[in-house]
């Protein structure tokens, strides 16, 4: 029975992960809210490493919406003319398809240089309540002020394909500062792209599809250090890891459709007013506790 128990936990706590990975609210603040409400029965160190490795989940999600355009090879005849970067017995290599995985690693050059070495430095002094709690409150003022200043304004990069490796660039450094918990790594990208001049729908896709270097290398590195560190875990850990990442996958799915149609009609102000208002929860839930 109690493990059943855990298994409901982690189920929420997989919901929770696929829609807040992908909305600019915030998965930290979210996930340390819950955690209060819904702590699960192990150890700090592998729970630690259990809220970023469930992103797993979420990343498939991507690369299942998105397979299409994604996957480098097709077969020759199906690859439009002057799409061919490189074919060998009938199978092609698509050149637009290339050069978009060129612009996601420039992007994510910026956060991998500074948030690798930096990643336990992050950990110790920014991963707090307080810290989080200013992070949601300040980046939802933020999306607010962007949305009345962007108000009736045309974008000059209306898709992906038409970023630049210069604007991935900035994208990526605006990135570096999803490194503070609570500022959200799509919020962070969203905003950047925006006040690049790249409209919502180009933001939301390319922060999905730079979501897939950033997310893995994060969780690679998470699990790397747990068991360097001497962690370890049994069969009814592993269960949860893989519930954990069954549900934030199936969620993810919802999550990256509603936020592509959302864009479409409405803009970013109804996240930072939610932002500040979960800021204002996470505060009041630290003081009070």
């Amino acid at each position: 029975m109690e493990f059943f128990i855990e298994i409901i936990k982690t189920i929420l706590l997989g919901v929770v992960e696929g829609i807040t990975e992908w909305l600019p609210i915030s998965s930290t603040g979210h996930m340390i809210l819950l955690n209060d409400v819904l702590r699960l029965g192990v150890s700090d160190a592998f729970w630690e490493m259990f809220e970023v490795v469930i992103q797993l989940g979420a990343i498939l999600a991507v690369v299942v919406l998105y397979f299409k355009k994604l996957w480098p090879f097709a077969k020759q005849a199906n690859i439009e003319s002057g799409n061919t970067l490189l074919s060998l017995g009938g199978v092609g290599l698509k050149k637009n398809t290339m050069t978009l995985w060129a612009k996601v690693i420039v992007a994510v050059l910026p956060a991998a240089i500074i948030g690798i070495p930096l990643d336990d430095w992050f950990d110790t002094h920014f991963y707090n309540s307080v810290v989080v709690a200013i992070a949601l409150i300040v980046y939802g003022v933020l999306f607010i002020v962007v949305e009345r200043v962007h108000r009736g304004k045309t974008f000059a990069v209306k898709s992906v394909d038409d970023i630049s490796f210069k604007t991935a660039l900035g994208i990526g450094a605006f990135q570096v500062l999803s490194l503070v918990p609570g500022t959200s790594r799509s919020g962070s990208t969203i905003l950047g792209a925006s006040t690049l001049s790249v409209s919502r729908g180009a933001a939301a896709e390319f922060s999905f599809f730079l979501a897939i270097p950033v997310m893995l290398g994060a969780s690679l590195l998470k699990v790397l250090k747990f068991f360097l560190e001497g962690g370890s875990f049994g069969g009814s850990e592993a269960i949860l890891l893989l519930v954990g990442c069954v549900a934030a996958f199936l969620v993810s799915i919802v999550a990256i459709r509603f936020l592509t149609d959302f864009v479409k009609k409405h803009s970013f102000s109804a996240f930072g007013v939610y932002r500040i208002l979960l800021g204002a929860i996470v505060l009041l839930v630290y003081f009070v506790k």
